[in-house]
């Protein structure tokens, strides 16, 4: 909603009109000066009729869409990106139809229009933040089917609501201690979102087409159109494509071929995809990757796949060879998937020392032992990576905000022509959400077994990685997780709880992950051009909405 007198159609602003500054372009960044304009029409309605009503709607499709297919054994992921090109359509639909009356507000001097002029790119900007909220998975609704799944229990429904939606909110508290150092500042790029912008001005630009050449909206239709039809083929009429092994077909009755030539269950030598799904897997997006990150990670992964594991495995490490050479799952020291129930006490829901030393110890895959193992590198290499190569930036950065010093053009446009979120806004909204994680944890007869001290410290991991993660991905379009050294770090401190443990992985991975994701949205927002104010309530609002909706399904 807008007060009336910013509610009226508004003529299409002018060139002119759009040049806001005769600042040039200082963006330290190459790909940022190529990509993002350093124009902005303040005029422009942002929160209207058609961003909440499109908005809430893709949130929630999107958000019932990603839950009903995380459970797939392949599961299916649809990003915002799919929610940014439907509702263009339908938001410039709703322009030429809906009516342009200005509603009043009883008792109050709001009011608002269901259409207050075209369809401009910053309600697209907003809807498109709604959306990529829904995208992402509610990891709490995790522990929910973890229960009713492996352990066969169910937790209380309002402790199970008030996880959901602490978990969710806990990162705005971050987001908004760190936002000056990962929005405002012109070296925290984000890669990811230079391609949402490059679609944004694709879709909303009018551009002088070549002689022979074409416009970027009609490469991209081009695009679209050819990849929706080509995946067509592997997903529908010949997935088996997906995973072509050849050395398996050759020498099908060999145990070691499969291992070695199986693309799904082994090294995948010989094996080819001509699914893109498959080809990217590893990195996501490669287009909106800097190369540098993609040749490490290139690397790594030979590293690791095709010396380090088959190394390990053919020298029985670990006693390897009992079990898959790559594999997720636990087992027991006979090779058989691990029997969960030999180990916990029913009545108490708690580890069982007893039967685990009649039983079997735990044992993974070699594969999945070097992954946990080196995601332990992997964190103590962000910290000292980030102390060395940006520990400079990061204090002068520090010193920059108490002298009022803005970054770059963008910067000092956003601070120009718009408000900025008042920092008691995620104070508030931090406390807020820690005496709910208590609460939540605490009450109902401690059903997620984690005590108060555990919340903290959890909430304290993820405030000492938010900054170095967050960097890393704002600079790589990579982000490290800080699940493994949770669940080292509960269940030393508080053995044979498991509830607690995934509980306390929860509070610190995703708060940290969710700060991630709302200083992304804002670092987007702040290339569109988009008031602060306007952002953090869009995000909040899709938390809330996005949380519900995947509480309900996990809960039916």
């Amino acid at each position: 909603m807008e007060h009336s007198e910013s509610n009226t159609r508004i003529p299409v602003p002018d060139k002119a009109a759009l040049e806001t500054t005769d600042d040039e372009n200082d963006s330290p960044i190459e790909e940022v000066r190529l990509t993002v304009p350093i124009t902005d029409d303040p005029t422009l309605p942002c929160l209207t009729f058609r961003t909440w009503v499109l908005g809430t709607l893709s949130c929630a499709a999107l958000a019932f869409l990603n839950q009903f297919f995380g459970y797939r054994q392949n599961f299916l992921s649809i990003t915002s990106v799919s929610a940014q090109i439907l509702v263009l359509p339908l938001g410039k639909f709703m322009a030429a139809t809906l009516p342009t009356k200005v509603i009043h507000i009883p008792g109050t001097k709001w009011s608002f229009t269901m259409n207050p002029g075209p369809f401009n790119v910053k309600e697209h900007c907003l809807i498109t933040i709604f959306a990529n909220t829904g995208s992402t998975s509610v990891y709490a609704v995790n522990i929910i089917t973890i229960v009713k799944a492996f352990y066969h229990r169910r937790l209380n429904p309002i402790a199970a609501m008030l996880l959901t939606h602490s978990t969710q909110m806990l990162g705005y508290g971050w987001a908004g201690i760190f936002r000056k150092f990962l929005v405002d500042s012109p070296y925290m790029w984000w890669p990811s979102n230079l391609v949402q912008v490059s679609l944004f001005r694709a879709l909303h630009e009018v551009d002088a087409r070549r002689k022979g050449g074409l416009t970027r909206l009609q490469f991209f239709i081009i695009v679209l159109v050819s990849s929706f039809s080509y995946y067509i083929i592997p997903n529908y009429l010949f997935p088996s494509i997906t995973a072509l092994s050849f050395v398996c077909w050759i020498w099908k009755d060999s145990v070691t071929a499969q291992q070695v030539g199986s693309g799904l269950h082994g090294l995948g030598l010989g094996s080819f995809a001509f699914d893109w799904a498959t080809v990217a897997a590893f990195v996501g997006s490669p287009l909106a990757t800097p190369g540098f990150a993609l040749i490490n990670m290139l690397v790594g992964f030979i590293l690791v796949l095709y010396v380090f594991t088959p190394i390990a495995y053919w020298s029985n490490l670990y006693n390897a060879k009992r079990f898959p050479i790559i594999s997720s799952h636990v087992f027991d020291a006979n090779g058989a998937p691990y029997n969960i129930s030999e180990i916990l006490t029913e009545k108490t829901f708690e580890f069982n020392h007893q039967g685990y030393d009649n039983y079997s110890k735990v044992n993974l895959s070699i594969f999945f032992i070097f992954i946990y193992g080196l995601n332990f590198a992997s964190l103590a290499a962000t910290l000292s990576h980030v102390a060395l190569f940006h520990g400079r930036e990061i204090w002068q950065q520090t010193k920059a905000s108490y002298q009022d010093k803005f970054g770059d053009v963008h910067t000092r446009l956003m601070r120009k022509n718009y408000e900025a979120v008042p920092q008691w806004w995620f104070h508030t909204l931090l406390v807020l959400v820690v005496a709910v994680s208590l609460f939540a944890c605490e009450g109902f007869g401690r059903q997620l077994q984690l005590p108060y001290w555990g919340v903290l410290l959890a909430m304290a991991l993820a405030f000492v990685f938010t900054l170095p993660v967050a960097v890393i991905t704002a600079t790589t379009n990579q982000q490290a997780g800080i699940n493994v050294i949770s669940e080292m770090i509960i269940g030393y401190m508080y053995p044979g709880k498991p509830l607690a443990n995934v509980a306390f992985k929860t509070y610190g991975t995703i708060s940290m992950s969710q700060a991630i994701t709302f200083l992304s949205d804002f670092k987007l927002g702040h290339y569109m051009k988009i008031p602060p104010k306007s952002m953090f309530l869009v995000q909040v609002n899709s938390v809330h909405n996005h949380s519900f909706i995947d509480l309900t399904i996990v809960n039916n």
